[in-house]
């Protein structure tokens, strides 16, 4: 029988349960150079996802959950498939070499994905103007920024929701364009999320504390 998600979940339990899905699939990743320190760390792993979802509606936990299902029953992992799409601007050579394990993505959907893209890539720029030190924590910004060891902001959120079904991209859209007309930014909320959940009393306060460290 096909598992699907449970719509009577909390949105908390929902997040806890992405979390879960979403730690296993990245337990098993295997890596060229093995297995690497972050796949150790779960208390990392779930703030940063923590974070993220903490944004997201109960109808897109719902669908993201259900990528995940759908994906274990049919033997993929989409970890595996994040991180390898992300290799077509970090290591494009060995990309070409993986490419054709990946499903193909129509001309329609990658358009849906750069518009999606290029929003979050101007709200990460708004985010490293209006709080530096924070974002000097983080990944680089732009595609252009990526080497063999370093992957940015845009490149890891391309590969990440080039992974989404059709339904979750569609969802996801919505949501991005929903905040977008909100004149909000979701990478604050996001990085605001995990200071919280890190103990700060805001953003301004984490913010703070990098600066009296230097």
């Amino acid at each position: 029988m096909k598992e699907t998600a449970n719509e009577t979940l909390s949105k908390e339990e929902l997040i806890d349960q992405l979390i879960l899905l979403e730690w296993k699939a990245f337990d098993k990743v295997e890596n060229e150079g093995g297995r690497a320190d972050c796949q150790n760390n779960f208390l990392t792993f779930q703030v940063m996802r923590r974070s993220q979802y903490l944004t997201w509606t109960e109808e897109l936990l719902e669908s993201f959950i259900q990528d995940f299902l759908d994906a274990n029953e049919r033997g993929w992992n989409l970890i595996t498939e994040k991180y390898g799409r992300m290799m077509e601007s970090t290591a494009p050579e060995e990309f070409e070499r993986i490419k054709e394990q990946f499903p193909i993505i129509s001309p329609e959907k990658k358009a849906i994905i750069e518009a999606i893209v290029a929003i979050e890539v101007g709200w990460d720029e708004e985010f490293a103007k209006a709080y530096p030190l924070l974002a000097s924590q983080g990944r680089s910004v732009h595609t252009g920024e990526d080497s063999l060891y370093n992957t940015s902001s845009e490149t890891y959120l391309r590969g990440e929701i080039s992974t989404y079904s059709d339904r979750t991209l569609s969802l996801y859209g919505a949501f991005v364009a929903d905040y977008a007309r909100r004149g909000e930014n979701l990478i604050r909320d996001t990085v605001r999320n995990t200071v919280l959940l890190y103990g700060y009393s805001s953003l301004d306060a984490a913010e703070k504390a990098l600066d009296d460290r230097t």
